[in-house]
């Protein structure tokens, strides 16, 4: 799934290093366009539903708080 998700978001934002990166959201790494763009195809990917009550800091902040969302998410099916 780490290859999976890497891949998706490298697509949004290639000029991001998402596996060294650890406070994407904190430090203005990523702007709410970014997280429209990265909650979409997280969506369509990984067959979920993240819902505005999912869209916190720590969620998105690094890849491994995407990786425990969605498997959260998946797990809630």
């Amino acid at each position: 799934m780490k290859e999976q998700l890497l891949e998706l978001l490298e697509e949004i934002r290639p000029d991001v290093d998402f596996e060294n990166e650890k406070q994407l959201i904190t430090d203005g790494v990523l702007d709410s366009f970014d997280i429209v763009s990265m909650v979409t195809a997280m969506n369509d990917e990984f067959d979920i539903e993240i819902e505005v009550g999912n869209l916190v800091p720590d969620n998105f902040n690094s890849i491994e708080g995407m990786m425990a969302l969605i498997e959260k998410l998946q797990d809630e099916d």
